[in-house]
Parts: C-alpha cells; sequence; structure tokens
C-alpha cells in the first residue's frame, strides 16, 4: 500500500508524449489506481452488507494469490520455498478459524510450519544435502506468519457481534490512513521519514494518515458497532501504527529483492501484496483492540 508520499520525488516531463501513462507527483498512475480501488471497495462493501460471511471467500482467494506473489518474486531471488504445503497450510489456517476460532488458525499455521520445514528437508531426496536451509525456511516462516496467520485474524472479526462492522473499521480506517497520508505527503512532505527503507514516506504524511485514521476509526466504532468513541482512538492509531509499518516491511522487502512490486495485477497498485500490505498486520491489530476493548 502506498502511503505518505513526500513532495522530494522528481517530477516528470509535462511536455511528454501521450503515449506515457499519466501519474501523480507520488509515482501512481492515479486514475488506475481510483478506478481500481473503487471497484475493490464497491465490492467488498456488497459482500459485507449483503452476505458478510463471503468476507471468508475473499480472504480464501487473496490468501493464495499474495502469497503465489512472494514466492515467485523470492524464487526468482534464488528461494526455495515450499509453495504447495504452504498454499493448503494458508487455506487450513483460514478455513479452521469457522469451528475453533483462534486456535484452529494457529494450529493450522504451527502444522503449516511443520509441514514446510520437513518438505524443504527432503525436497530433493532423502541422498542430498539440503542447501540454504536454514535460510529457505526462515522466508518460509515469515511468509506464513505474514499472509495465512495475519489474513486469518481478519475472518475472526467477521464471527464476532456486529462482525461485518468490525471489519468495516479495519477497512475504513486503513483506507482513510492511507488517503490522509497520500493526500498530506503530496501537498506539505517535506521532511522524509524513513529514507533507508522508503525514500517517499513523510512525517507530513504520517501525521495525514493519524487525523484521517483516527477521525474514520472514532466515526466507524460510534455509527457500526454502537461503542463509545473513544474506543476508535486506540484503534485509530494502533491500526495507523501497524499499517504504517506494515508498508514498510514490503518496501524492505522488496529492496532485499531489488524490486518495485510484488506483481502486476492491479493496474496502478501492482501486485494483490502491494495493496494489502499494511491490512494484513492491522487485522491483527483490530482484532485484539476491538476484542479487548469492544
Amino acid at each position: 500500500m502506498t502511503t505518505q508520499r513526500s513532495t522530494s520525488v522528481a517530477e516528470t516531463d509535462t511536455g511528454s508524449s501521450s503515449e506515457a501513462p499519466k501519474t501523480s507527483r507520488a509515482g501512481r498512475n492515479l486514475p488506475a489506481a481510483i478506478a481500481v480501488g473503487a471497484a475493490m471497495g464497491g465490492g467488498l462493501i456488497a459482500i459485507l452488507v449483503f452476505a458478510p460471511y463471503g468476507w471468508l471467500g475473499v480472504l480464501a482467494v487473496a490468501i493464495p494469490i499474495a502469497t503465489h506473489e512472494v514466492t515467485r518474486r523470492l524464487s526468482e531471488a534464488g528461494y526455495a520455498i515450499p509453495i504447495i504445503p504452504l498454499l493448503i497450510g494458508g487455506q487450513a489456517t483460514l478455513w479452521l478459524t469457522w469451528p475453533f476460532g483462534p486456535a484452529g488458525a494457529l494450529g493450522a499455521y504451527a502444522g503449516t510450519v511443520v509441514v514446510c520445514m520437513i518438505w524443504r528437508l527432503v525436497r530433493q531426496g532423502l541422498s542430498h544435502t539440503p542447501v540454504n536451509y536454514l535460510r529457505d525456511i526462515s522466508a518460509t516462516v515469515f511468509l506464513a506468519t505474514w499472509v495465512p496467520l495475519f489474513a486469518s485474524f481478519g475472518a475472526l472479526l467477521i464471527y464476532q457481534d456486529h462482525g461485518a462492522g468490525r471489519v468495516f473499521c479495519l477497512m475504513l480506517t486503513v483506507v482513510f490512513s492511507d488517503i490522509g497520508g497520500y493526500t498530506a505527503g503530496v501537498l506539505f512532505g517535506k521532511h522524509v521519514m524513513v529514507p533507508a527503507i522508503s525514500p517517499k514516506k513523510s512525517w507530513e504524511g504520517l501525521g495525514g494518515s493519524l487525523l484521517f485514521g483516527i477521525t474514520a476509526s472514532v466515526l466507524a466504532v460510534t455509527f457500526l458497532l454502537d461503542k463509545p468513541a473513544w474506543v476508535g482512538v486506540p484503534l485509530g492509531l494502533m491500526l495507523v501504527i501497524t499499517g504504517t509499518l506494515g508498508d514498510l516491511v514490503e518496501s524492505q522487502v522488496k529492496r532485499d529483492l531489488g524490486i518495485k512490486d510484488m506483481g502486476t495485477l492491479l493496474p496502478g497498485h501492482g501486485g494483490l501484496m502491494d495493496r494489502i500490505d499494511a491490512m494484513l498486520p492491522s487485522a491483527v491489530a483490530t482484532w485484539i483492540v476491538l476484542t479487548l476493548l469492544a
């Protein structure tokens, strides 16, 4: 997810030919990004309003796509990731939340890690010594945590009282945090926040994320969950922090791999993982905060 862009980004030549895609000062193909974002948002709203448990189907599709995007990029960099048990385990991590709740997710996650460890160990047969085993398994465990385990906390939200409202709290806060960070970064961003990781993020953008994100969270908690407005303050603060850190984590992963985007599935956004990088850790934070306070 692209947020908090600073104005230090060099602008493109305004005299370029019409064949070049129109990009914003933050480097996005803004019309495509808006169109894709609106289509995805509209579809999710319809599902949560008319068929809330369809949210599980959305996650069931998103998890393998995002997992495959990252696995493909890691494979291009020479990693050997056991994709088959990772994909199967990701589905188990999601769907076992239905009958067993958090215990189902954690049990399936642990089982996935064990199977992946064994799969990678004997991948080349018992007569061959595994090469780069520790590196590959570390990346596999990281990926199993980053995508299916974190996404399963998004599934856990839907089972609770006002489940669709809880998912809306997650989505609205992260989206408006992104909008606030993007707007403030483009208009006012001058002080780069973490130049070594993401040179386009600014402190001004972070301020915009806090303003928009906390405001959206307070309104969502008040009107969708019928809870006191103050509950939205820690929720919004946590989601801005986790969303920003989620974005930074993916930025560093892509920097390590020497790539710009995880994929090309979504015009104006990159891959699906580029779109949900902030949502994944924020789903965990949303479940924790709302379980404790709401």
